[in-house]
């Protein structure tokens, strides 16, 4: 029962109290065609050989970096409109509103309090939502925040610290962490309060993407 009921917990920390909607410390292994290599930072970093996809960098105002491969192939528009977003600026100045260790962080909320996003919504692309999406909840994985409404993700995401595979199939994951999970791991950690709200703003100053000169387009919206 107790398992169940942190479950359930967790669970409900990845849905919004609105319509708009997020533990192994070891880094996973690289996949085929990929290596592993130590950062000057002291962290981890996947490079790719086989692979020119979207690479997404999120500056931290403390100087931290995450940067995120994310995958078209396996949810296009999640990818589009997270592109498309980044592309307009609005992630940047926005905090990480909601962090559970051994969990996930979560932010892209313009209101910073879980209740917030772009003004729409897209489909949600997995499996519970009629997509094939087999990206699975490991750590690393960046997926979409949403709430009991499968077609309600607009802007929020959240980054897995452990594995989940009760949210496969669930959510719309889209993408992984390549380089700076000693990052996410410093975010996940901070002191919060009784809402998972760090106490001091996890604050991301700039967020970028590299499309390597493809235009992925504007993504399909829910209005």
């Amino acid at each position: 029962m107790r398992y169940s009921r942190i479950l359930g917990l967790m669970l409900a920390s990845l849905v919004l109290t609105t319509g708009l909607g997020g533990c192994g410390q070891q880094f996973p292994g690289a996949a085929a065609g990929q290596t592993v290599k130590k950062t000057e930072s002291g962290g981890t970093k996947v490079e790719s050989s086989q692979t020119k996809d979207p690479i997404v960098t999120i500056e931290m105002e403390n100087g931290g970096i995450i940067k995120i491969e994310l995958y078209p192939k396996t949810a296009p528009n999640t990818v589009k409109n997270f592109i498309s977003l980044v592309q307009k600026g609005f992630y940047d100045g926005l905090i990480f509103h909601r962090v559970i260790p051994g969990f996930m962080i979560q932010g892209g909320d313009p209101k910073g309090n879980g209740m917030g996003g772009p003004g729409y919504s897209i489909k949600g692309e997995f499996a519970a939502n009629g997509f094939d999406n087999p990206l699975k909840h490991t750590r690393g994985v960046i997926s979409m925040a949403r709430s009991n409404n499968p077609n309600s993700a607009g802007s929020q995401f959240f980054i897995m610290v452990g594995d989940a595979p009760y949210l496969d199939g669930q959510y719309a994951a889209f993408g992984k962490v390549i380089e700076g999970m000693n990052v996410v791991d410093q975010i996940a950690n901070v002191p919060r309060d009784g809402s998972d709200k760090p106490l001091q703003p996890q604050t991301m100053k700039t967020v970028t993407v590299d499309t390597f000169g493809v235009n992925y387009g504007p993504p399909e919206i829910i209005k």
